[in-house]
Order: structure tokens, then C-alpha cells, then sequence
């Protein structure tokens, strides 16, 4: 059963080409599921010997642990599609987890930002020191010793100042075209059409996207971009023995010149709305929650925001409808004299 494992994971990167994310989640599952089945001592059993009562005693064995109920459905899609290809590969005859129920889950609405709430906090990035100029050094490492603490806290302030611009650009184009999280760090510099204001995209399954972008994220990019050449430039001539290549295609660079990671992301999110509003839950995919909801409040079509979003299914992009009504009845229980 490890062996097939091994094999279908593989062949999730290699053939489905998912991301390492979801990869990493189907390993997890799987392994977990995989422990279940094999205490201490015991090795695991063949692939013809699970049952669908099998993966119902996993499920009950997972409530019974009070596990959240996506966390178990998630689970279960993940059996799903490892016994699914095993079928197809000839290794079982039947599916065993394909009647097993996914627990019902509640319907989600996605919490939401106003508009006015998005361009403050864009806003208030913009303003921030003198990073809304040009110009400056790019960042650098202390290498040897600190010649001492004062100097080495204005260096890092430095740092601060000019990772603004990135950070700016990099929400800027989070909510202006409504990207995922993987499609921003994925984004190479050949994808911008900066006169015409258009990103390709590639989404999820390598589908390929076509998304426009507005004047404040425009704004923001050439802002950054000499800082971009300056980190690719320190990064070259600083390389060591051992240290690998800077990429250049990417857009958005760590200090070392490399692909900002999808977790570096999240932080830096993070970062600035605490700076800005501490009681905000906003994440990297609250920005494309408020492009979508926004788009659909100022009469924008819905299956033109499904193909903005690279959704596969309109039913996906109707969720924003929901998100959308819950912030009109917001405004009428605030605004109206006899709500």
C-alpha cells in the first residue's frame, strides 16, 4: 500500500501537475490513514483487503477525535482519488470509498472587506515613508561582523522602507486581478503586458488566464521594479559556491533574489494588517474574495467574473452572490432610519 501511495502522488505532480500544497495534503491524509490501519508492530494491509467498512470505521475513529468535519471530508476526497486511480490502474476492481457519505458541511459565505475598507488599507500602504518614491539602495545582509547596533537597526529600517514597494505591489495585484495565491508567486515578468495592464495567468490544472489589472497596481509595479533589478543584481554578484541562482522570470523576489514562497505571502499580509487595522481576519485569499464580490456589487457579470477568477464551475463564482447580499443587508441595517 506505501508503494501506491508513492505512486500516486507521483503522479498527482507529474501528470495532474497539482500544486505542492495540495500534494503535501493527500500525502498527510493518506499516511494518516495509512497508521490507522497499521498500529505499532503490524505491517499495513494490501490494497484489496480495505473496504468501504473499513473507511467508514476510519471516518468514525475521526469524529470520535473531534475532528472538524471539512478536515474529515477533506480526508475522505483525498481516499477518494488515491482509490480511483488505483482502479484505474488496475490494482483494485471498485472504488471502496465511493459510497462513503462526506459529512454534510455548513455553506461558507466568505467574510468580505467593503470597498471602502480595501482602498483605505491599499491606501494607507501607499502613503507609508518614503517608499511612494523611487530610487534607493537595495537591501543588504550584514556579512562579517555588525560594526555596531545603531548601524545595524538603520540597515534594517532601510530593508523595511524598500520591501514596502514589493509588498505594496504585491497586494496591489492580489486585489486588482483577483489571483490565487500560487498564481502570484508563480507570475513571471514575461506575464505583464504593462502597456496594455494584463497579467497571464496560468491557474489550477495549467489552465491559462488573461486578467487586466488597474492604474493604482500598475503605479505600484513600477515602483518595485528597480528594486526587483537591484535585488537580482545583488544576488548575482554576491553568489557563493553553493548558493543557487537568483530566478530571473520571477516577479516577486525574497532577499536572495529566489521566488517569494506562497507562506512568505501570507505573512506579509499579515504583517500589514496589523499595522493597519489588528481586529481584520484578511489573508492573501480575502483579497480575491473582495475583487469578486466587489466586481459583482458594481454590476459586473457573473460569468465574466468566473472567467476573471479561472473558475472551472459557475456554481463556485456564485458564492460571491451570497457574500455580496449579506453586505447590502450590512449597509441597510446600518444606514436605514427604520431598519
Amino acid at each position: 500500500m506505501k508503494t501506491a501511495i508513492s505512486k500516486f502522488l507521483e503522479y498527482l505532480s507529474a501528470v495532474k501537475n497539482s500544486s505542492p500544497h495540495t500534494i503535501s495534503n493527500y500525502g498527510k491524509d493518506l499516511g494518516q490513514f495509512l497508521t490507522y490501519l497499521s498500529p505499532p508492530g503490524l505491517e499495513p494491509p494490501a490494497l484489496t483487503a480495505v473496504t468501504h467498512n473499513t473507511i467508514r470505521e476510519f471516518v468514525g475513529y475521526l469524529h470520535d477525535h473531534r475532528l472538524q468535519k471539512s478536515s474529515i471530508a477533506r480526508k475522505l476526497a483525498a481516499l477518494r482519488s488515491f482509490f480511483k486511480y488505483c482502479v484505474r490502474e488496475g490494482e483494485l476492481k471498485e472504488n471502496p470509498a465511493r459510497l462513503v457519505p462526506t459529512p454534510k458541511l455548513p455553506k461558507r459565505i466568505p467574510a468580505v472587506l467593503s470597498a471602502e475598507e480595501m482602498n483605505g488599507f491599499l491606501n494607507q500602504l501607499a502613503d507609508m515613508g518614503p517608499a511612494s518614491g523611487s530610487g534607493g539602495q537595495a537591501p543588504k545582509r550584514n556579512s562579517g561582523r555588525k560594526a555596531n547596533t545603531s548601524a545595524a537597526a538603520s540597515a534594517e529600517a532601510q530593508d523595511e522602507i524598500l520591501l514596502l514597494r514589493r509588498d505594496r505591489a504585491l497586494l496591489e495585484l492580489l486585489y486588482a486581478a483577483g489571483l490565487r495565491v500560487s498564481e502570484l508567486t508563480g507570475l513571471n515578468y514575461p506575464d505583464i503586458d504593462q502597456k496594455e495592464r494584463v497579467l497571464r495567468v496560468v491557474g489550477k490544472g495549467d489552465k491559462e488566464r488573461i486578467v487586466p489589472y488597474g492604474t493604482k497596481a500598475q503605479e505600484a509595479l513600477e515602483k518595485y521594479w528597480p528594486l526587483r533589478e537591484r535585488l537580482l543584481l545583488q544576488a548575482s554578484t554576491s553568489r557563493g559556491r553553493h548558493r543557487e541562482a537568483p530566478h530571473t522570470e520571477a516577479v516577486f523576489l525574497n532577499y536572495a533574489g529566489r521566488r517569494l514562497t506562497q507562506r512568505s505571502v501570507g505573512r506579509i499580509v499579515k504583517k500589514y494588517v496589523r499595522l493597519i487595522n489588528v481586529n481584520w481576519d484578511l489573508h492573501p485569499h480575502s483579497l480575491r474574495h473582495a475583487f469578486a464580490t466587489h466586481l459583482l456589487a458594481d454590476g459586473a457579470d457573473l460569468r465574466a467574473i468566473q472567467e476573471l477568477l479561472g473558475h472551472q464551475s459557475l456554481s463556485t463564482t456564485q458564492k460571491y452572490t451570497h457574500a455580496s447580499i449579506r453586505q447590502l443587508m450590512d449597509i441597510y441595517d446600518k444606514s436605514h432610519p427604520h431598519a
